[in-house]
């Protein structure tokens, strides 16, 4: 995977937050924040043209006893619809309170949900680098 940018995704009900990879897939920068809507697919597929990506990390939302939660359902839906495209490698990564982190770490504004995503990029990116180790 290296040489590549990936998108990683924060799948929340009403917002989406969006973090994109350095080639070198050692940093994640928050870029956006989406609104989740009828046109959610679409944004995020130009974002990948704009940006070349061909693989993405959606983040695994799960509760404290680190079970899919309410959201997930909603999340696999979408998660569905991207595999569909057959453009993107899609990959799930476990997150469990990734805005909380993120909001401790920057405070509560705009790009809280980029931000949470970015966290679980980074901790999708640490882990691939350990399997290479």
């Amino acid at each position: 995977m290296k040489g590549k940018k990936l998108l990683g995704i924060d799948f929340g009900s009403k917002r989406v937050g969006i973090a994109i990879s350095n080639e070198e897939q050692t940093m994640a920068f928050p870029r956006y924040v989406l609104q989740n809507d009828n046109m959610l697919l679409e944004k995020i597929e130009k974002i990948c043209g704009d940006e070349s990506i061909e693989e993405i990390v959606v983040g695994e939302s799960l509760n404290y006893k680190r079970e899919p939660n309410v959201i997930m359902s909603k999340a696999n839906y979408f998660i569905e619809n991207l595999k569909k495209q057959k453009k993107y490698k899609v990959y799930l990564e476990e997150e469990f309170l990734t805005s909380q982190e993120a909001r401790r770490i920057q405070g509560e504004n705009e790009l809280l949900d980029a931000s949470a995503a970015a966290l679980i990029l980074k901790s999708f990116m640490e882990k691939q680098k350990q399997k290479v180790e």
